[in-house]
């Protein structure tokens, strides 16, 4: 008689593009509604951020897999925050941090719109705003950034959403970027 297994979730894993950690394969948890950014969409937001990464303060809203914020510290940005709802996620996320050895990134568990609705401690200047498809969340976050002083004076944010459901964004960030691949689009912003 044979055992049955147990299926366990299958992880993934990203991998860092450049900078420092260049190569380096960080695991993922397996959770529905988790897409990380492709190689491709991650090369070219980062070849838009090329001469803006370093020293930045990053905000990564919605981390899941958390694959834009590590590379954003790979390429040496100053900090980076993780808002992450998923209690496993989060805690692969801090796990992550500690296998590379950082010691200027934080994950805060918990409802991201949640936070974004308070004051910020501080400004960002690189704000990563991906959230989960189809829950209406990116107009929302968007404005919460803005009206709770999330933003440094001329901070970029980036925003994928889904293409058919284009939100509107405050009146004073100018588009810098775009690109559609697929059913995301995928914008760079300036606050100005």
């Amino acid at each position: 008689m044979r055992k049955q297994q147990s299926k366990k979730p299958v992880s993934g894993h990203i991998r860092l593009i450049s900078g420092r950690f260049r190569g380096r394969k960080l695991p993922v948890k397996d959770v529905e509604g988790l897409r990380p950014t492709t190689d491709r969409v991650k090369e070219t937001v980062f070849n838009w951020l090329m001469q803006d990464v370093r020293d930045a303060k990053v905000l990564d809203c919605f981390a899941g897999s958390g694959s834009l914020g590590f590379e954003a510290l790979s390429r040496f940005a100053h900090s980076a925050t993780f808002f992450e709802f998923d209690k496993q996620v989060a805690q692969q996320l801090q796990q992550n941090i500690v296998t590379l050895k950082l010691d200027n990134a934080q994950v805060e568990h918990g409802d991201a719109l949640a936070k974004l609705a308070s004051q910020a401690p501080h400004a960002y200047d690189l704000i990563f705003v991906d959230p989960p498809f189809r829950r209406d969340m990116v107009q929302t976050s968007c404005a919460l950034l803005e009206t709770n002083h999330w933003l440094s004076e001329d901070a970029l944010i980036y925003v994928e959403f889904e293409r058919e459901n284009t939100p509107e964004f405050p009146e004073n960030w100018t588009i810098l970027k775009e690109k559609l691949a697929g059913q995301v689009c995928c914008r760079l912003f300036q606050r100005t």
